[in-house]
């Protein structure tokens, strides 16, 4: 599970869902979280929380991707490959925070990923969770 320490700013909330915003290193991350202010004291602006999500929700792309729908993007360096027959690990380096993605290893070759390249991190809103700090 990738853990990325953060700060709310911003909480939209609908009937009991709410979309919030999290700060991670000059980042934007947005989830969408089955609770609201009143039911969860955590989502107010300003609290620290840990975004998580897992390696097998994180979508590699090339860095000039932009015409797609998601919207937690993270530019970061492939620091390792594990390549095995199937599925592949890539550990990335988000700045200085590390990340961990699992990919086919049919889409490592396909996209030509090595260590040193530069890659786009994608994440679904609805795959990011918030634990509180």
């Amino acid at each position: 599970m990738n853990s990325l320490p953060g700060k709310i700013i911003g909480v939209t909330t609908e009937g009991n869902l709410s979309l919030v915003e999290v700060r991670v290193q000059g980042l934007a991350f947005k989830s969408i979280v089955v609770e609201n202010p009143e039911t969860a004291n955590y989502l107010k602006t300003g609290h620290q929380v840990n975004i998580l999500f897992k390696e097998t929700e994180v979508i590699i792309g090339a860095p000039s991707t932009d015409q797609v729908s998601l919207q937690n993007r993270m530019l970061c360096q492939i620091l390792k490959v594990n390549k095995g027959k199937l599925l592949s690990e890539l550990q990335l380096s988000f700045g200085k925070l590390p990340i961990r993605a699992i990919i086919t290893s049919n889409a490592v070759t396909q996209l030509n990923l090595e260590v040193g390249n530069e890659v786009l991190a994608l994440v679904k809103t609805n795959e990011i969770m918030l634990s509180p700090v």
